[in-house]
């Protein structure tokens, strides 16, 4: 009877060794970080520098040649709508060499000898006209005739004006010559819509020739966001798009809208030498001006184009993801295990990524899963993100 009872505590010792031995040679619990599968607002942004610009700029140009006043103003003046931007005046005679002096002199001898001869044809016309009248009167001259003696004064008194009037201009191109009198103001440019200056392409006075930039105003309350964007991106992006723009220089973020995406593509030169695609979008702002004090145009912000979101979207880390049977799996952990879970994805926004099936919110899953998690391997939570 002991050696039994001897025995049996023998065996029971033997069995808590082996235990212990058992216990001391398992792995280890992989220490894994973890994440809860929650509800909340995703986004699907596709983001790009922009540069900000007034949405109506006027470029003011010289109508037609003269010669402008000199302009003082200064890039930020304010302007209103109708002030006088420019001032202009004939153009300035220009000074005669010997040579072209001599040669308009000719020109009035000329327009002179003109004169006279018109005078003369004039006078000639004018008497053979009244003689045939009075022919007619007597029924010796036909009407026909009368009326290409009519004719032939007009075109005589036609050519006495031209010949007066060419003989006005060579007087006036010879004793314009060299003149340097001041000739008043005959013309002004206004603008044509209040707000800034922005640009001033002409400062001092002189000539300038029609189409000429002088000037250039917007209202510098009135912005909107510029941004080139590859061409694969930009085609999810729609008029009525909304738009966050960030890293302005302010402390919170503003709203626009997309307004306008070009039809057609450029191409861009990457800083890697790379060609790409890329097309205009242009964005209105919908924060107002008290929002942007102090941003103006050609500044840069960071736009991001929103192409989908959703406020109450299931949704988990991108990182937790992974490939499985050709579709994306998470492990879960319940009770201290891996459990493989083959999910349904939908958007995916950078960290985060939709989730239609295969969790719930609330369930903890883990995030960077190595190579040693496996299905039922041992973890433990190192880190969660809650």
């Amino acid at each position: 009877m002991k050696i039994t009872r001897k025995r049996a505590v023998l065996a029971g010792i033997g069995v808590l060794v082996l235990a212990a031995m058992v216990y001391l040679f398992l792995p280890e619990p992989e220490v894994v970080q973890t994440a809860t599968v929650r509800r909340g607002p995703l986004q699907v942004t596709v983001e790009e520098e922009g540069e900000t610009r007034v949405v109506d700029r006027y470029v003011i140009t010289a109508p037609v040649a003269a010669t402008v006043q000199r302009l003082d103003l200064e890039v930020g003046d304010p302007v209103e709508a109708g002030q006088v931007m420019a001032r202009f005046e004939p153009p300035r005679s220009i000074l005669l060499d010997p040579r072209s002096l001599a040669e308009a002199q000719a020109r009035v001898t000329a327009a002179q000898a003109g004169l006279a001869q018109g005078e003369v044809m004039a006078a000639q016309a004018e008497t053979e006209l009244g003689r045939l009248a009075r022919l007619h009167e007597t029924g010796a001259a036909t009407p026909q005739a009368l009326e290409q003696a009519r004719a032939e004064a007009v075109r005589a008194r036609t050519a006495l004006d031209a010949a007066r009037a060419e003989l006005r201009a060579a007087e006036a191109a010879v004793s314009d010559a060299g003149s340097s009198s001041p000739q008043r103001a005959q013309d002004v440019v206004r603008a044509p819509a209040g707000g800034r200056v922005l640009a001033v392409h002409r400062r001092s006075e002189g000539p300038v020739m029609p189409g000429e930039p002088l000037v250039e105003i917007g209202d510098t309350e009135r912005l909107q966001v510029e941004a080139e964007i590859l061409s694969t991106d930009a085609v999810r992006i729609r008029p009525g798009s909304r738009v966050i723009l960030d890293q302005w220089g302010g402390d919170h973020t503003l709203e626009a809208t997309v307004t306008k995406v070009d039809p057609q593509g450029l191409t861009r030169v990457s800083a890697l030498g790379v060609e790409e695609r890329r097309v205009r979008v242009v964005a209105d702002m919908v924060s107002g001006p008290e929002d942007y004090r102090g941003l103006g145009p050609g500044y840069r912000v960071l736009a991001r184009f929103v192409v989908w979101e959703d406020p109450d979207a299931l949704q988990v880390p991108t990182a937790a993801l992974f490939r499985h049977d050709g579709g994306w799996a998470v492990f879960m952990v319940d009770e201290g295990r891996a459990v493989l879970r083959p999910v349904e994805t939908g958007r995916e926004a950078g960290l985060w990524t939709q989730v239609l099936e295969g969790l719930e919110e609330g369930e903890v899953i883990i995030v960077h899963p190595g190579n040693d998690v496996e299905e039922g391997a041992r973890v433990r939570v190192g880190n969660s993100d809650g």
